[in-house]
């Protein structure tokens, strides 16, 4: 094990994937060999080139990445060479399992999924690329709910597009519900009644969002088809990669049950827990074995569901 381990993270300093990185390396360190220092290295950038990144650098463990949980929809989608190959990623852990939220700006016209669903005037979101949340989950409302959406692409990041919600710019954009829970600006909007939250995409409701419908409940009052839902249960497969670590593919079996171990243990340290909960940040890990596991199963999906998550990807 070297002195250093250079952590690259896509985002700006400040934004929820690099908070969750900054935390686990300072505790994850702890349980390795040496006690190695961190690197991070905040590049923020499309979020398909930090997994090329990781994906060609050297696998001696010097080099870790936090990665989006999407990737798997930029590789399904490819038309030749994504660049890198889910399944053959060294995959260490995730802190946290994250499912969705659609926010809407408390001066637009929409108050509920039908209210938009029945509006001729689409509210206006903001997102990234297409393998961000904030172009993908309203694509995939508009294939289960029959709504509609303006995305206004380009944002570099997350905070960009709140920025321009801030403004009147924008109207809505989906996140993570631990994303907004976690930091400003999100609080004071909750607070100051900027915004409202439509809709949320767990199994159940999340007890930050007691009286928030899920995507599932809305979809039994619309009656949403079953190849509809199969749909949404492959989009939304990126709640259980969560904010995953992974390191190249080709890392020795031994090194990467070492980073595992450190991970599972740093996870479970009470010092981490309770930086967690002060700054807040959910804890909710998932083991490297079961994104390994969940990897594999993503990239090997029926053809025709493949096609359709195409479609909506604009692709």
């Amino acid at each position: 094990m070297g002195d250093t381990v250079k952590l690259m993270v896509g985002f700006r300093p400040g934004a929820a994937y690099d908070l969750y990185a900054r935390l686990t390396a300072r505790h994850i360190r702890r349980y390795l060999p040496g006690n190695p220092a961190f690197i991070i290295e905040n590049s923020p950038e499309v979020a398909t080139e930090t997994a090329k990144r990781i994906y060609q650098a050297p696998p001696d463990g010097t080099t870790l990445a936090a990665l989006i949980p999407a990737l798997y929809l930029a590789q399904l989608t490819a038309k030749g060479d994504a660049g890198f190959d889910l399944t053959k990623l060294s995959w260490i852990g995730s802190p946290t399992k994250s499912h969705y939220l659609l926010y809407m700006r408390s001066t637009a016209p929409f108050k509920t999924m039908r209210d938009i669903r029945e509006s001729s005037a689409a509210p206006v979101c903001g997102a990234g690329t297409e393998t961000t949340t904030g172009y993908y989950l309203p694509r995939l409302f508009e294939e289960t709910l029959g709504t509609k959406f303006n995305i206004k692409m380009g944002f570099e990041e997350g905070p960009d597009a709140d920025a321009a919600v801030e403004r009147g710019d924008l109207q809505c954009r989906a996140l993570t519900i631990d994303g907004f829970f976690s930091h400003e600006p999100y609080p004071t909007w909750i607070k100051t009644g900027l915004v409202r939250i439509l809709l949320q995409t767990g199994a159940k409701r999340d007890a930050r969002l007691p009286d928030v419908p899920t995507l599932y409940e809305v979809m039994d009052e619309f009656k949403t088809s079953a190849s509809a839902r199969s749909l949404a249960k492959l989009v939304l497969a990126s709640s259980e990669f969560g904010r995953p670590f992974a390191g190249p593919p080709g890392m020795a079996a031994q090194r990467v049950k070492m980073f595992r171990d450190a991970y599972g243990k740093a996870m479970k340290d009470p010092a981490l827990l309770a930086e967690a909960k002060k700054s807040p940040l959910e804890i909710n890990p998932t083991t490297g074995q079961e994104l390994e596991a969940l990897a594999k199963e993503v990239v090997s999906q029926p053809k025709e569901i493949v096609e359709r998550m195409r479609k909506l990807m604009g692709k």
